[in-house]
């Protein structure tokens, strides 16, 4: 690449990158229905035509945002397992998976709009296209392969299933996790929905004068979840 693409290439990724943060700015502000390429340009001291170059529409800065969004969660969540992997050996697959989750609350804590943008109400309009799915299934793939390594190791308790419930399990489990018990994937799948709830009530306020140690409830109920999924601690 030439010095002048480079310098261009440079300037593209500055201006794009102000973009991102004024509308992340209007997000907090405003909330996601309401943003506004018009009122972004406008802020960044743009004409509407020139930011059009860089996102072509409401929608294309919306998905760039989600990726974004979707990215950062899920290197938090990475992190925080990778720290503690690197502890050694006989980590317990239940201590990884609480890990994970109190990442994964603490990025949503630090950023309570854009955890908002991915996991709050549907944005009226709006239809996220594939593009959103690699990014998007970081957090769930980190949980699958948490379970996985269990799986292969010591093994999991596998928890009950009903028969009415079986030939669901078992489409999960082709789908999901095809070398994981489809009862122990149904249960992954029912643990990861109400991991994400419990920090979705914590941040949009429904745990107001109900729940005071917050993180020590979550370290709690995510631990039950692992459970629930088939993860035990290994005794004393």
């Amino acid at each position: 690449m030439s010095t002048t693409r480079g310098a261009r290439a440079r300037a593209r990724e500055e201006v794009t990158a102000a973009i991102k943060d004024e509308a992340r700015r209007q997000l907090a502000a405003e909330g996601a229905a309401k943003l506004s390429l018009r009122a972004v340009a406008r802020e960044l001291g743009m004409v509407s035509s020139a930011l059009y170059r860089y996102f072509p529409s409401r929608d294309d800065l919306l998905t760039a945002l989600i990726i974004d969004a979707y990215d950062s969660i899920g290197e938090a969540a990475e992190r925080a397992d990778a720290a503690l992997l690197e502890k050694g050996d006989g980590i317990a697959p239940v201590r990884r998976w609480v890990a994970v989750g109190e990442a994964v609350r603490a990025w949503a804590l630090a950023h309570p709009h854009e955890y908002a943008l991915i996991y709050g109400s549907p944005v009226p309009g709006y239809t996220a296209p594939m593009t959103t799915v690699p990014a998007a299934s970081r957090v769930g793939l980190l949980f699958i392969g948490i379970v996985r390594d269990a799986h292969q190791g010591r093994g999991v308790a596998e928890p009950p299933l009903s028969a009415e419930l079986r030939p669901e399990a078992e489409r999960l489990a082709a789908e999901l996790a095809p070398d994981l018990p489809p009862a122990v994937v149904a249960a992954l799948v029912a643990a990861w929905a109400q991991l994400f709830g419990l920090i979705g009530f914590e941040l949009f306020g429904q745990f107001n004068r109900v729940v005071e140690d917050r993180a020590a409830f979550f370290a709690h109920a995510a631990t039950q979840l692992a459970h629930g999924v088939g993860l035990v601690l290994p005794r004393a």
